[in-house]
């Protein structure tokens, strides 16, 4: 695998005046923006968590602590209960905000331990034996407040319902989820992220309207399921799709205009072929970060003057047609030069294929902010 970083090559044979402080910031700006939209679902929540318009005086409560759990002084809002071997949730304190239960071997989720507990922001409840079973009706859904809840490995068998509507994280990665009931997220209209990696979903786990009523959700992980298709009628905010370890053999035509938001776009590992892609490929301006490794690909597809990193690493590509997947721009104003106009790909990972040294040099000229190729 030879990596290949010609930035500096090139800016010596074309030099422009401020160029270099141009590309710099530009890559600097890209990385923050990354960072930003990374962790948009993360930051909101944390700080609506720790937003409080009127602290209240917690030496006028009663400072009861379950004998099972650790209540810390400094930290009057939190309730620890994890790695204790319990079979039941203790009576929750009605001061309290954050829950962590994990590492027990909690089978059910009542109600009666939270009817005190009005305040929830925060339940972690990874790492028990709990089912669909063991939830009671409306136990969760009363937590008029929360905004956090973790049911990572754990036995659930389909998304649990009804939940809270002021959630904004569903995190449900590593159980055995094979069904989403109908209206499962019609109220979840405040959700941003839903973790539904590493369970047992199949095609026929999602209906049109699945997604309906998730009109804010912007991250949506589906990856290590057992999906053949592409999951239909996606939310239209969604910002970041991953469908990793999946199966899927092809994407249907205009299937990106339901989400024009998409930047990160991750389908590693799946049966994707050439037949498989539109006729446009992943010529979508909203596209910033692809990922297309472990695939079957024979052929670079499409992609948009906008899209930064390309993964094609691992497939079955025997050569670069840049003719066909340099993207086509717009008449550039005079004043303006190429390199704050032209195609915006900066990474570009090919190693793993048929290709073979040396990189074409018409690739170099399409994409002059291409900083390194791994091929």
């Amino acid at each position: 695998m030879v990596e290949a970083n010609f930035r500096s090559r090139y800016r010596t044979q074309r030099y422009i005046p401020g160029q270099q402080g141009t590309i710099m910031a530009t890559t600097i700006c890209f990385i923050i923006w990354v960072l930003f939209i990374t962790d948009t679902a993360w930051t909101r929540s944390v700080r609506q968590v720790y937003e409080v318009n009127e602290p209240e005086d917690w030496t006028m409560h009663d400072f009861d602590c379950p004998r099972e759990c650790f209540c810390p002084p400094s930290f009057p809002t939190a309730l620890y209960c994890e790695n204790r071997g319990l079979k039941e949730i203790p009576a929750i304190p009605s001061r309290i905000w954050y829950l962590y239960l994990e590492n027990n071997l909690i089978e059910t989720i009542p109600e009666k331990p939270f009817e005190n507990a009005t305040q929830l922001r925060w339940i972690n409840l990874n790492k028990n034996k709990i089912t669909n079973y063991g939830i009671e009706k409306g136990a969760l859904s009363q937590l008029k407040k929360l905004l956090f809840l973790f049911l990572e490995d754990n036995e659930l068998e389909e998304v649990p319902s009804p939940l809270p509507r002021s959630l904004e994280q569903l995190q449900l990665a590593r159980n055995k989820v094979s069904r989403i009931p109908q209206g499962t997220f019609s109220n979840l209209e405040n959700l941003t992220l839903l973790d539904l990696q590493h369970n047992k979903l199949l095609d026929n786990a999602f209906q049109r309207d699945t997604f309906k009523g998730l009109k804010n959700l912007m991250q949506l992980n589906m990856a290590k399921n057992a999906l053949r298709n592409m999951p239909p009628r996606l939310p239209a905010n969604t910002m970041q799709l991953y469908l990793d370890n999946n199966s899927i053999e092809g994407i249907p035509e205009n299937y990106f205009n339901v989400i024009p938001k998409v930047a990160f776009l991750r389908l590693n590992h799946n049966k994707l072929s050439d037949a498989g892609l539109p006729s446009s490929g992943f010529n979508v301006s909203s596209i910033l970060d692809l990922q297309l490794s472990h695939n079957q690909l024979t052929k670079v597809p499409r992609i948009s003057a906008h899209l930064q990193h390309l993964h094609l690493d691992h497939n079955k590509i025997k050569n670069v047609n840049v003719s066909v997947i340099c993207p086509t721009t717009t008449t550039l104003p005079a004043e303006q030069d190429i390199f704050s106009y032209g195609p915006h790909l900066r990474y570009l990972r090919l190693d793993g294929n048929e290709i073979k040294p040396p990189i074409p040099m018409d690739l170099m000229t399409c994409f002059r902010l291409l900083q390194a190729v791994v091929i």
